[in-house]
């Protein structure tokens, strides 16, 4: 039969194997496990994560084998586990992010910590197995965003990880539990009728839902794909007249995934993760760093900051409806604004975990900045994480303006983040919920992850 781009990727899941992994794929995609799960840990001490936790324990019942993050003396059925450690990661935005934008570390470790817990001790996946199965996940979500030029921006209609998101868990499931070539393409095809979800309810506690579906029903695609369930085998062609993927996305283009041979060449070769070091939507990393720049230049010129000499904030930021939020009222909708950010980024000095409760988001001193906020999009300012910038300037009362710029934040992929960053990321985020002999003791495991005989240990 002539070779479709669904069978192709189907392919090539079946076809990849440890070999195929570079030093560099193992080294960056150990280090978004390990930010990935340190920042499930803090997650998992959210409201937003209690209340999908107190869902699923209360209204489902079943063999409970799968570890929930944060919670020791709590096991869910594997794919709840999935979902609630999905909600986890993303319930305050500080997860990674790709280009074209998604989280994909978060759509698909969940999937695979939990099913290698439900696997028998007879077929339980190594760590290496379980590093490919995760990079695969990950590769099937950049190649099906580069199908697209409008997911190179930010995005309008879909959160990208309920889309590409949902794909990349089934996808890696399907690695993991070794299935054969078709039933891998029906895996993506029924992945591809429980994606998607509107970039409306960004801002909102529904958003980390977007993440605990993606790979739960990810997951779910392969276990009833294992279990004969077909779906569409041309589902990730683009097929005059009948949507499939396309669905998604106004402009798709797909190409058929060449299967490894010697070697193969993963799109975390080239291009590397951005690794977030507050949590808050990637956007507003631009605006923070410009803030504290000119924050800098500020306190030089006039010794301290003194918001009483400052007439107007300018903020010269790209058109994104969803993160220009002028007075947010909530962690959800404080975490998805460019002014809140650069406001409290000059009022503190730094922007962290504790700038997003309640009591600093309604702080009198940070309103009073929010009221002399402008906002301009200039044109060469595009709404794109490989292209943006941000820039806040100081408009003072005398006269004068300090301004700061940034087109490249620390913790970006062209400025990734120090090994001592990340690990000091993940201790920090880790020590919420587990004493430290366990933390180092994950460190150690994810680095060492390949010497790793049963992948359910981690």
């Amino acid at each position: 039969p002539e070779e479709t781009v669904t069978s192709s990727f189907a392919s090539f899941i079946h076809a990849v194997r440890p070999e195929h992994l570079s030093k560099t794929v193992r080294h960056r995609s150990k280090r978004m496990i390990l930010d990935s799960i340190g920042v499930g840990l803090v997650g998992s001490t959210t409201h937003v994560f209690d209340i999908a936790l107190q869902y699923c324990r209360e209204l489902y019942s079943s063999v409970a084998v799968s570890s929930v993050y944060g919670k020791p003396g709590i096991k869910l059925s594997p794919t709840l586990a999935a979902f609630t450690n999905g909600v986890a990661t993303h319930s305050m935005d500080f997860d990674d992010t790709w280009h074209p934008a998604t989280h994909p570390s978060g759509a698909v470790l969940p999937a695979l910590l939990a099913a290698s817990q439900m696997l028998p001790p007879s077929t339980k996946p190594n760590g290496t197995d379980f590093l490919l199965a995760f990079n695969v996940g990950l590769e099937v979500q950049g190649r099906l965003m580069h199908f697209s030029t409008e997911a190179h921006n930010i995005p309008k209609r879909f959160h990208p990880p309920s889309v590409v998101g949902t794909m990349g868990s089934a996808a890696a499931t399907a690695k993991l539990l070794s299935l054969s070539p078709a039933q891998c393409a029906h895996a993506l095809g029924i992945a591809a009728s429980l994606a998607g979800a509107p970039m409306a309810n960004a801002a909102t506690q529904a958003k980390p839902l977007h993440l605990g579906n993606a790979t739960r029903l990810g997951f779910e695609a392969a276990l009833l794909a294992a279990r004969g369930m077909e779906a569409n085998p041309l589902i990730l062609d683009d097929i005059p007249g009948c949507s499939g993927f396309s669905a998604f996305y106004g402009v798709y283009q797909p190409k058929p995934l060449s299967a490894p041979s010697d070697r193969h060449e993963f799109l975390l070769e080239k291009q590397d993760i951005a690794f977030k070091r507050f949590p808050a939507h990637l956007g507003m990393h631009w605006v923070v760093d410009a803030a504290l720049s000119v924050r800098n230049l500020f306190v030089n010129y006039a010794g301290s900051f003194s918001p009483s000499l400052i007439r107007t904030i300018v903020l010269k930021i790209p058109v994104s409806k969803y993160i220009n939020r002028p007075f947010p009222s909530s962690e959800h909708q404080a975490r998805h604004s460019f002014q809140f950010n650069a406001c409290a980024a000059l009022l503190d000095g730094e922007v962290g975990l504790s700038s997003f409760t309640e009591s600093n988001i309604h702080r009198q001193e940070l309103r009073e900045l929010l009221d002399k906020v402008v906002v301009e999009h200039p044109e060469d300012n595009v709404a794109n994480f490989d292209k943006m910038y941000g820039e806040v300037a100081l408009l003072l009362h005398s006269g004068d303006v300090l301004t700061g710029k940034c087109d490249t934040f620390y913790g970006h992929w062209r400025k990734p983040l120090s090994e001592e960053s990340l690990l000091k990321k993940f201790r920090s985020n880790a020590s919420h919920v587990l004493p430290e002999e366990k933390i180092e003791t994950i460190i150690t495991m994810v680095d060492k992850l390949e010497n790793l005989s049963d992948s359910s240990q981690l």
